[in-house]
């Protein structure tokens, strides 16, 4: 699976103007909304998702990133929306420190199996020190779009 697959162009939004987990989680999800056209009771209905997901167990991976995620209806396939925030947030991380790349998954009820390929997807990703080291200093939808689909295509290849 490609990330690019399920990452569409306007679902980047670098900086994130939220300053709190909670916000930044909603501010991704109204993003990815948006562009996925979701009525209000389901974009309403991702975040409760999502942020149920999050008080289970923090998606705060280490390294600066946060891959939160959830399923919910409305939902009509994998969906990525990518975040980038303006200042670190604290995201109660496993590493302790805080989060300045969010990647938020949303899925259908009823999928488990992409989710589970993109998440392992996004991980193997942002193991590459360089490309994320790349990630947290692009500035804008575009540069952080294009490292995206620059480092699938070198994945590709190599």
């Amino acid at each position: 699976m490609r990330l690019t697959d399920i990452l569409q162009s306007d679902c980047v939004k670098a900086p994130l103007s939220a300053t709190s987990k909670q916000d930044a989680i909603h501010e991704l999800v109204d993003v990815m909304a948006a562009a996925l056209g979701l009525n209000a009771e389901h974009t309403e209905g991702l975040k409760q998702a999502v942020w149920a997901r999050e008080m289970t167990r923090t998606t705060g991976i280490g390294h600066g990133i946060g891959i939160p995620h959830g399923k919910a209806a409305g939902i009509e396939s994998l969906a990525m929306a990518v975040g980038k925030t303006a200042e670190p947030i604290e995201f109660g991380a496993i590493d302790r420190k805080p989060v300045e790349l969010i990647f938020l998954l949303a899925s259908p009820i009823d999928q488990t199996g992409p989710h589970i390929q993109a998440l392992a997807g996004i991980s193997r990703m942002l193991t590459d020190t360089e490309f994320r080291g790349l990630m947290m200093q692009a500035e804008g939808n575009e540069a952080v779009y294009g490292l995206i689909v620059e480092h699938e295509a070198k994945q590709a290849v190599g």
